[in-house]
């Protein structure tokens, strides 16, 4: 949490946190001042002291909403610093950030660098940084660093924020669920008022739509597969594959609060009409995997013991599993789970780590979705839901939804 941001700074060794870019689809930014709606924007966190947010002049209003300590950077004129280097902007801009930096008596220790900024720019400002301020260690971190261990576990507001999220996002799904059951069918395919079939396109546009009617966006776009497709885990599926009775469909869908905020993570597995012996089994196999997993979680465990679990599980009941072949492409292809928030997958991660950074801890909140998927028979199977941990380190589904495997249609 927040809280616990300075203590974690002081065990990496970070003197200073500096995140760049824009107020709004930026998760780290988002995760410092709320998710105002600022272009472009800096946040200097130092050890042991207060953020301070620099902000454009036209978005004041914006940065005030923070409740963050603000600065106006009119009083760092970008267009002076352009002129006085000969039309040089990037040297401009290292320039403008030197003085931020120097005024805020940050010359040297470690400075973790975060936010969405340009690859190239990012570079060069950095290494035009190293030798302005060659007492400063810039650097990054694969996995986040310390600002992704504070955001793995979430507080009340934020625990509030996911579950609107996800109420919202279980009422899409029903939507979904009632379209396909409005419709008729001929020849086993299912079928518009106007006679044409109805595709997985078709589909996807209502889902969007239903999406912005609840005030969500939908930025890494939805899993809507059927056939062979919903046995390639990450198939979005085909857009002008029409809807057919007795195939399996993944239905995946991850959205987010607009502007780039918090996710919630959802996956349920259909058949319309009715679906074959073969697809019921596996159904019945990932939804007691899921059920196993849900019934034992428990705080201060690594997420990694249960991946083990439905690795095993799934073993023996004679599925291969990523645990004896990781290149497996068939069976249990894939991890357990991950964390939610303001990344759609963020810590804790299901794989082991050297640190504590995976435990299972009061606060966290995980999407657990094993599945099991047979590309040659045309038919994958996957559950998901997302999970918080209470204070007392009770688990807890943020949305009650139904796990039907057959999707009744008309006829």
């Amino acid at each position: 949490m927040k809280h616990d941001l300075d203590d974690l700074m002081q065990v990496e060794n970070v003197d200073a946190i500096l995140v760049m870019g824009a107020g709004f689809h930026n998760p780290y930014m988002v995760y410092l001042t709320g998710g105002a709606h600022l272009t472009q924007a800096l946040v200097i966190k130092k050890r042991g002291e207060s953020a301070v947010l620099f902000h454009e002049s036209m978005e004041r209003g914006e940065a005030q909403k923070t409740g963050l300590l603000t600065v106006n950077l009119s009083g760092y004129r970008i267009n002076d610093l352009v002129k006085e280097t000969g039309g040089d902007h990037l040297k401009a801009m290292s320039m403008r950030l030197e003085k931020i930096l120097r005024e805020q008596n940050l010359t040297k220790g470690r400075v973790a660098l975060y936010g969405n900024q340009d690859a190239g720019i990012a570079a060069s400002l950095v290494a035009e940084l190293r030798q302005r301020l060659p007492g400063l260690e810039f650097f990054g971190s694969s996995r986040g660093g310390v600002l992704m261990r504070a955001m793995a576990c979430k507080d009340e507001q934020e625990l509030a924020r996911i579950q609107k999220v996800g109420e919202s996002t279980a009422r899409v799904v029903g939507n979904t669920a009632d379209f396909l059951s409005s419709c008729r069918t001929r020849n086993e395919i299912l079928e518009n008022k106007d006679g044409s079939a109805v595709t997985i396109g078709q589909v996807k546009r209502k889902i969007n739509l239903w999406l912005m009617e609840e005030g969500l966006e939908n930025p890494e776009g939805t899993i809507f597969a059927i056939g062979r497709d919903s046995a390639l885990p990450h198939s979005s599926g085909n857009d002008s594959d029409v809807l057919r009775l007795g195939k399996t469909i993944v239905f995946d869908i991850f959205p987010c609060e607009a502007g780039g905020g918090y996710f919630h993570d959802f996956s349920r597995t259909w058949s319309l009409g009715y679906a074959t012996d073969e697809a019921r089994e596996l159904h019945e196999q990932v939804f007691d995997a899921l059920q196993r997993v849900t019934h034992a979680l428990t705080v201060d465990t690594p997420f990694s013991a249960y991946q083990k679990m439905v690795c095993e599980w799934f073993e023996e009941l004679g599925h291969p599993t990523v645990q004896t072949d990781p290149a497996a492409e068939e069976g249990y292809v894939h991890g357990l789970g991950h964390g939610v928030g303001l990344r759609v997958h963020e810590l804790p991660f299901y794989t082991p780590s050297q640190g504590d950074e995976n435990m299972l801890r009061p606060g966290c909140v995980i999407a657990i979705e094993p599945g099991l998927y047979y590309p040659e028979r045309e038919m994958g199977v996957r559950i998901e839901n997302t999970y918080w941990a209470d204070s007392c380190g009770k688990f807890h589904s943020f949305v009650d939804y139904p796990t039907d495997l057959v999707l009744p249609v008309k006829n």
